[in-house]
């Protein structure tokens, strides 16, 4: 396989980092219809999975106009960070964590799904699915920048 160039990688790394953009954007806003719109009520766990989602959009979009390949470290860090809540909080809804050990016993339960896509895809569940893609994403853009 030939090497690419420093502008081809330069090119591929914006493209990745676009598409961690688009798929951020996509996930606050669909939070934010679910939460305002439908009335979904949130819980102390998504509320920590937004704290490390929603800076993501403005972070992204700064580091790529112009494209500065030192975002992937700052998203990265944000991204992981939200990966393991969401983690966490698919365990909550799993019953795999004891309910000691849960947050968010009083008020709004943390344990509880008001939405199901396709019958299974529950809100931290999506939350882990876009947080793994992002991280996916970031971490082919930092291995693809030049050196």
């Amino acid at each position: 396989m030939e090497k690419q160039s420093a502008v081809q990688q330069m090119e591929t790394a914006w493209l990745l980092v676009f598409a961690a953009w688009v798929l951020v954007t996509t996930a606050t806003l669909s939070s934010l219809f679910f939460s305002e719109v439908v009335g979904v009520p949130v819980c102390v766990l998504c509320w920590y999975q937004r704290i490390a989602m929603y800076p993501l959009v403005p972070i992204l979009a700064i580091g790529l106009l112009p494209f500065d390949p030192r975002v992937v470290k700052y998203a990265g860090v944000l991204a992981a960070t939200g990966w393991l809540i969401a983690f966490y909080h698919t365990l909550v809804i799993a019953g795999i964590i004891p309910e000691k050990l849960q947050p968010c016993v009083q008020g709004i339960p943390c344990s509880e799904t008001h939405v199901a896509l396709f019958g299974f895809l529950n809100i931290p569940t999506l939350s882990l699915l876009t947080f793994t893609i992002i991280g996916i994403l970031l971490f082919y853009a930092h291995r693809t920048k030049p050196l």
